[in-house]
């Protein structure tokens, strides 16, 4: 949303200038309590300065014509950040008076011309009007100093919003003001689940760090119907509460200054109903066992609704502690962060639970409270009660997250050296909630497909929870108890727990193969950071618009800022990675943190004396947008190195000169599998070069692809290394075979090779045997089938089709379809069964439906295997007594991993009838939950006759879907990459575009529009470049 009340203090810039020159920007709030640094100007109120941490800030330099130089840049932007006018820049310089005299020209009685007299008119009226202004203006207006205003002088009065009474709100940012800090929460709910409806006293005590008349904090949709305020020991007085809805913000104002350091206590009353979408205090409900209803109250606060449940201080770096109670009925339990400390029974027959006052300052959004009926199995593990918590009639399926957690705990504890600091973990498998899981301290809460498998749950459903709950354990420590001072550093949270889940999962979990996965996700975070509508990984923390906050929740956060870490990892001397986090977790424990503070403890954890700052590298990888494309040619023994922004597209770049510090790693032919082979190079500049031995046949670069970067190895180059795949596929390990097939697409993508240089690489596929090229290859190749399957052009699908199956057929014929341990085979198997079948390969859905009898149909049913449960159902699915009979098993399951894949097996059908119900049973939320409702999109543009048909159901029901998820969060990001990923024609382009547009503030602003309409623009490209090539290759 735009500000309509522009700040006084202008946004400084936040990009990356040429050649990486950093500098630090002041810190907005020291500026304001240290008027000395600019003695000429007037100190400013700090109530008017918006809470804002020291971070790092990029001025640009040399971007554009009209560049200010450096002091007046620097002058400017201070003069901005004072609320000082900036006047008249372009007139500082007046033209000194020349030394050199002319001589005048003999006088003459000539007659002007017309022209000439109108001419010395307009001059002399311009010169005598600037001669007038510049008599009245100050001496001082044309001076760098400007003029500085007495003291007598009346001050500019900020303008002000008007809040919901008409009284104008007595602040004007979205941001809270830093005067004034939270230093505990009394909280009491009552919730009534049958009315959907709550009350709640909120009792906040609060240091005055400034002399302030306001106290400023968050509410939404909560009436508040009584507040009080304390000051000190002083009598309690009722005060008067001002709201200003669109930023979500209440205030209440003084006649006198609140002192710093005073203690203030502020209590509230209000009332509001339960939350009818996913986050806030949200009601749901689910049906039990024996189909009776069952209702329940949850929380999802992540990442601004804590103020959807009580008024707070809803920013990340407010921290306080948290005393809760909560009123329930005797039937329900509750659950909260801390341990249950005591249970009153109240005159009404309600019972009231008090929980402990929690031991550790946290952010508002990871408080978290439960009113339900669940039961749980728990463990000691390391003086911490840990448990898993279900609906009773899935109490069973709880084991091995309980087990997982456990042993990830012990993990976690051990390396960073920081024990979890809580006396009780609980992990809670939630019926009806809508993000995969969300890591509240102490209190973490699932979907119960991400928490509960059963005993013939197969490996593949094991690994997705031990996935998940890895992920959320890493955040006991990063993010919450180091957090994050704002959401521009979010990937300092959610990098980090997905760095962890994968690194963790390697050592407790082995039998799990993370290391595939962790390749696949940054491959998937290339895909999306490869648009020009990417952002950074840590953005200016000018964003303020709940959109925009949301926005971050995606891979570019997630995998990216975890690849960024592995790469780090990598490229430092063994010990200094884990050296430097324990240094960063105890030197910001319990508060928060920026990304620079990050990098300065890695580097005091420096081992090596000559070695490079890791705030010097890494800063070019994160305040910058995107990734380089290395170039590589080699002759003689003479290595050229060359890097450049890797962009699919050119329109509107703001980067294109920008350098990362890239380390290079590389092998040769010579010696190319072990770790020890690994050299390693740091490519600072646009081009280098290194020497190696002239004997040296071949390079491959970035080995094991940790580096998160893109190689151009040149004709010659990608021709030697496809020559060795051919002769000697062992010459290259399975993750770096997988990294050149996936550089191979890219470069074609960029328009950099033909695809008959990447089918000339895929020839060598039939000697592979390992999941991670393999699936790569599948991956790559299924979407550029996909695009051509929803072009008008039967015989090219149809060629293309035969291609994919003729590559793939020998190994898909060696694979059977009994039980298999292994999960990297079976995440191989089920990635080609898929395949093949979708394609319909005869002999692979003949199989499908002979299991999928077998099941329903025997006097003894058979169980399929875990993995391939999927593509048998989706091949059922195709058939009218199919598709109603997995609708009914849909009903009846209690196994949530089956249920989920009974579902897509039923959006994979191809009967637009069936298509037009079950888009409408997720909208509307009773048969099929509607947090499924994204994943229904998903798979119904897969299909052919359900891609253009979920657009318009898209585009029809746009307003109810927008109520049931906020703008810019991860499910209507999902929803819009769905449905217009695979278009690749003009008119489609200008459809969405017209379609979105339309939609104003109600859809167009979002990040993930702009990425949609760029990669419809790319398809395009890409179809009409490579379709001649196409229907001559295959």
């Amino acid at each position: 949303m735009e500000d309509p009340f522009d700040s006084e203090r202008a946004s400084l810039p936040r990009n990356m200038i040429e050649n990486s020159m950093f500098e630090e920007e002041p810190d907005v709030v020291d500026l304001a309590k240290d008027s000395t640094a600019f003695p000429g100007f007037p100190a400013l109120d700090p109530d008017e300065v918006v809470y804002e941490p020291r971070s790092s800030r990029l001025l640009v330099r040399g971007l554009g014509e009209n560049d200010l130089d450096d002091e007046e840049e620097d002058y400017e932007s201070s003069a901005r950040l004072l609320g000082m006018s900036f006047m008249n820049r372009s007139s500082a310089r007046s033209p000194s008076s020349s030394p050199y005299t002319r001589q005048a020209p003999p006088r003459s009685c000539s007659c002007p011309s017309t022209r000439k007299l109108v001419v010395g008119v307009f001059i002399l009226v311009l010169v005598s009007s600037m001669a007038m202004a510049l008599y009245f203006l100050p001496g001082c207006t044309f001076t760098k100093a400007g003029c500085h205003k007495d003291n007598s002088s009346t001050p500019i009065e900020p303008v002000y919003p008007n809040s919901t009474t008409g009284e104008p709100f007595p602040w004007n940012e979205p941001r809270l003001p830093a005067s004034v800090r939270p230093v505990n929460y009394n909280l009491s709910l009552t919730p009534n689940l049958t009315s959907k409806t709550f009350t709640g006293r909120t009792v906040i005590n609060m240091m005055i760090q400034h002399d302030t008349k306001r106290v400023v904090l968050h509410s939404s949709d909560l009436n508040i119907t009584k507040a009080t305020f304390q000051v000190g020991k002083d009598k309690s007085v009722e005060v008067k509460v001002l709201e200003y809805k669109p930023w979500q913000l209440i205030a209440v104002s003084f006649p006198e200054d609140l002192k710093a350091g005073q203690v203030c206590v502020l209590t509230l009353e209000y009332k509001a109903n339960l939350s009818n979408t996913y986050d806030g205090f949200y009601n749901s409900s689910y049906n039990d066992v024996t189909g009776a209803k069952r209702v329940l109250a949850a929380t999802q606060f992540e990442p601004q609704a804590a103020r959807k449940a009580f008024p707070c201080f809803d920013e990340p770096a407010f921290k306080a502690t948290f005393l809760v109670r909560i009123t329930r009925e005797p039937e329900y339990i509750t659950l909260s962060n801390m341990p249950k400390a005591k249970t009153t029974t109240l005159p009404s027959g309600l019972l009231e639970d008090e929980f402990e006052q929690t031991s550790v300052n946290m952010s508002t959004y990871l408080v978290a409270f439960i009113v339900a009926n669940f039961t749980s199995v728990s463990r000691n593990v390391s003086n911490t009660l840990v448990s898993v918590y279900s609906v009773a009639e899935k109490k069973e399926h709880t084991h091995y997250a309980l087990d997982a957690a456990s042993k990830l705990l012990q993990f976690y504890n051990t390396i960073f050296d920081v024990d979890y600091p809580l006396r009780k973990l609980d992990l809670v498998a939630i019926p009806d909630f809508l993000a995969g899981a969300m890591e509240n301290w102490g209190l973490i809460t699932f979907r119960e497909t991400t928490l509960l498998v059963g005993n013939q749950s197969s490996p593949l459903d094991k690994q997705l929870v031990a996935n998940v709950v890895a992920h959320e354990l890493a955040h006991q420590w990063f993010g919450n108890l180091v957090t994050m001072r704002w959401w521009n550093d979010l990937w300092l949270s959610e990098g980090f727990a997905t760095y962890w889940q994968y690194t963790s999962l390697t050592t407790v979990f082995p039998q799990l193969y993370p290391g595939d996965e962790f390749l696949e996700v940054r491959f998937k975070a290339m895909a999306k950071d490869s648009l020009n509508s990417t952002h950074s990984v840590s953005v200016s923390s000018q964003m303020t618009s709940p959109e925009d906050v949301l926005e971050m929740f995606d891979s570019v956060t997630y995998e990216k800022g975890a690849s960024l870490l592995l790469m780090l990892n990598s490229t430092l001397p063994d010990g200094q990675f884990r050296k430097g986090l324990i240094e960063y977790l105890n030197k910001y424990r319990g508060s928060n943190s920026v990304t620079d503070d990050l990098w300065n403890s890695l580097t005091q954890a420096q081992v090596l004396p000559q070695q490079e700052s890791v705030s010097d590298m890494m800063r070019t990888w994160t305040l910058q947008k995107g990734f380089p494309l290395v170039t590589v040619s080699c002759k003689d023994g003479q290595v050229n190195l060359t890097q450049e922004p890797f962009l699919l597209s050119r329109e509107n770049t703001t980067h294109t000169s920008s350098l990362w510090h890239i380390p290079v790693s590389y092998v040769n032919d010579s010696c190319s599998q072990a770790p020890s082979c690994r050299q390693l190079f740091v490519l600072r500049n646009k081009t280098a070069t290194l020497k190696v031995s002239d004997s040296v046949k071949w390079l491959k670069l970035n080995y094991m692809n940790t580096g998160f970067y893109i190689v151009h190895y040149g004709v010659e180059g990608w021709a030697a290394l496809i020559n060795t795949l051919k002769t000697d596929i062992s010459s290259f390990t399975a993750h770096d075979r997988a990294s050149l097939i996936h550089n191979m697409f890219a470069l074609s993508r960029l328009g950099r090779v033909s695809f008959p240089q990447v089918l000339s690489l895929l020839g060598y596929l039939t000697k592979e045997t390992e999941t991670a090229p393999l699936k790569e290859a599948l991956s790559q190749l299924s979407s550029v089938y996909r695009l051509l399957d929803k072009r008008p052009d039967p015989y090219l699908v149809s060629r293309m089709k035969g291609y994919i199956l003729n590559l793939f057929g020998p190994l898909i014929n060696s694979l059977d379809w009994g039980e298999e341990q292994s999960v990297s085979r079976q995440e191989l198997r089920s990635a080609l069964f898929e395949m093949a079948c979708g394609l319909g390969q005869e002999n692979c859905t003949d199989q499908a439906k002979v299991l999928y009898d077998q099941r329903t149909n025997s006097t003894q049913p058979k169980i399929i295997p875990g993995d391939l449960e999927r593509v048998v159902f989706s091949v059922a699915a195709q058939s009218d007594s199919g598709w109603l009979s997995l609708l009914e098993a849909y009903g009846h399951t209690t196994y949530d991993s089956e249920k989920r894949k009974i579902l897509q097996a039923l959006a994979s059908t191809q009967d637009t009838r069936r298509i037009v119900w079950i888009l409408n049973a997720g909208l509307q939320g009773s048969i099929i939950q509607t947090q499924e409702l994204p994943l229904l999109i998903g798979t119904v543009s897969d299909g052919f006759a359900g891609h253009l048909f979920v657009w318009n159901f898209v585009k029809e029901n746009w307003d109810s879907i927008i109520e049931k998820f906020p703008l810019g969060s991860y499910p209507i990001q999902s929803i819009i990459k769905s449905t217009t990923s695979q278009f690749s024609t003009q008119m489609h382009l200008e459809e969405v575009q017209g379609f979105f547009s339309g939609l104003k503030e109600r859809g167009h602003p979002m990040r993930s529009v702009q990425e949609a309409l760029e990669t419809i623009r790319l398809n395009q490209d890409w179809m009409d470049r490579n379709l001649p090539a196409l229907r001559q290759s295959l």
